[in-house]
């Protein structure tokens, strides 16, 4: 049975002539310890997908499962880092397992096992301000990482990051979800992203978005960006370019005007 199931959900804002539809319908499922991307031109409903997966938001009409007997079955990764200032590092980290009410002791070790996992063993008593954008989102993986869940979420973590760290941190995440069976939804605006990392990359069209085409990455697992110089990797990625090509900058006629800001706007 599939880990994550969306059965024609869709998601709407606002209300009356200036509602804006903002995603579906969308089916979706999503096999235990599969790595699915998620691409599709700005403000098609990836991030508001992610969101209802999250339990965040709810769906207009239709349904999304997380199948898990879990507690805390499923943890999420924001762009912003989403990571508290006033906390140290090692207590950011640490957080989910306090949510949890697992033992100090236990949760300091597992929170310093992936501080030191994720090359951050040296800054557990430093503050946020402190590091820098690549140690940030390190940081907030860690933290997601920590509590074991079976279902990782990720809203284009590695977004506001220069090109040469960006690589670096994908072959990590790559490194790191390969060592786990977690389950991953990953939303990323780079198609090269999505083939380094993804099992299964699925294109969305412009809002409302729906999936429009999905793709298999013909890379055996366990791999390395290595993958990025195979000549598979160049034809895959123009192939999901020329399939992404003319959603980008579509709008819908029927969608109305797009809200200033807030949820509504998310991509």
């Amino acid at each position: 049975m599939p880990k994550i199931r969306a059965s024609a959900v869709t998601r709407s804002f606002g209300r009356g002539p200036r509602t804006v539809a903002a995603l579906g319908p969308l089916d979706l499922d999503v096999d235990p310890g599969e790595f699915v991307c998620v691409v599709g031109p700005s403000g098609c409903g990836k991030s508001t997908l992610l969101r209802i997966a999250a339990g965040l938001l709810r769906p207009s009409s239709g349904a999304l499962e997380l199948r898990t007997d879990a507690t805390h079955p499923a943890a999420m990764i924001f762009q912003d880092y989403g990571i508290y200032d006033w906390k140290t590092v090692l207590a950011n980290v640490r957080f989910g397992l306090d949510v949890q009410r697992a033992p100090r002791k236990e949760a300091d070790a597992r929170a310093a096992a992936w501080l030191a996992k994720l090359g951050l063993a040296d800054f557990a008593d430093a503050y946020p301000a402190a590091l820098s954008g690549g140690m940030r989102q390190r940081v907030a993986i860690a933290r997601a990482l920590a509590v074991e869940p079976e279902i990782l979420l990720m809203d284009e973590p590695f977004a506001a990051l220069d090109a040469q760290l960006r690589t670096i941190l994908q072959d990590e995440l790559l490194a790191l979800t390969q060592a786990t069976s977690a389950t991953t939804l990953f939303i990323t605006h780079s198609l090269e992203e999505a083939l380094v990392l993804g099992d299964r990359v699925l294109v969305m069209s412009a809002r409302p978005g729906r999936v429009i085409a999905e793709r298999r990455t013909p890379f055996a697992r366990p791999r390395t960006g290595d993958v990025r110089s195979d000549p598979r990797f160049t034809a895959l990625k123009d192939e999901l370019w020329e399939l992404l090509r003319g959603e980008v900058g579509r709008r819908a006629p029927d969608a109305g005007p797009a809200p200033a800001s807030g949820e509504g706007a998310a991509a």
